[in-house]
């Protein structure tokens, strides 16, 4: 496996995250319960795998190496005001939904704030596997895409965190809530 084949695989899982959230935000404007363990669940999600283990491969490894070259350098540049982006609009779903706990109805925004990064996601996703196509077939070396990769697998602690979030998503996807009106 390449660099880049890890993080189109990060991507698949990231995609059936969208999927979650974008549900998640429909069912709630519906007026559904969804319990606060399954929203807290997606923060953690997005908080522990989109953020601190997907965009830190991105921005500490693969960007670095890709922007070495001076290639791409503006496209790298966008994707790390959209990563800071993801950021803000995850904080406003971890503080609204903090509030909704505490007995504030929060109902709305925290709906639509789930709405704004599934939107976000599916556009950043589309934008960055086109990139990564780019940099894979023009940029990367065979040799540089192998080292990142094993740079990737060396930390055990991140590979069994990222099967722990990938259980998660499976779980999320078996809910009710979920799964009514697919």
């Amino acid at each position: 496996m390449s660099a880049t084949n890890q993080l189109r695989e990060d991507h698949v899982q990231v995609r059936r995250l969208e999927k979650i959230v974008s549900k998640c935000s429909q069912e709630i404007y519906k007026g559904a319960d969804i319990p606060f363990s399954d929203l807290e669940k997606i923060t953690v999600i997005i908080s522990e795998f989109v953020d601190t283990i997907h965009h830190s491969r991105e921005e500490d490894s693969y960007f670095p190496c890709v922007a070495s070259y001076d290639n791409l350098k503006e496209e790298i540049r966008k994707f790390m005001i959209e990563h800071e982006f993801g950021r803000n609009i995850a904080r406003k779903i971890s503080e609204y939904l903090k509030k909704w706990r505490e007995g504030e109805d929060s109902r709305e925004p925290v709906a639509r704030y789930l709405r704004t990064y599934a939107i976000f996601l599916d556009d950043h996703l589309n934008k960055e596997n086109k990139f990564f196509d780019d940099a894979e077939a023009n940029v990367l070396s065979k040799e540089e895409e192998i080292e990142m990769y094993e740079q990737y697998r060396s930390v055990i602690a991140i590979m069994k965190k990222v099967e722990q979030m990938i259980a998660e998503i499976d779980w999320l996807e078996l809910r009710p809530w979920y799964k009514n009106n697919l």
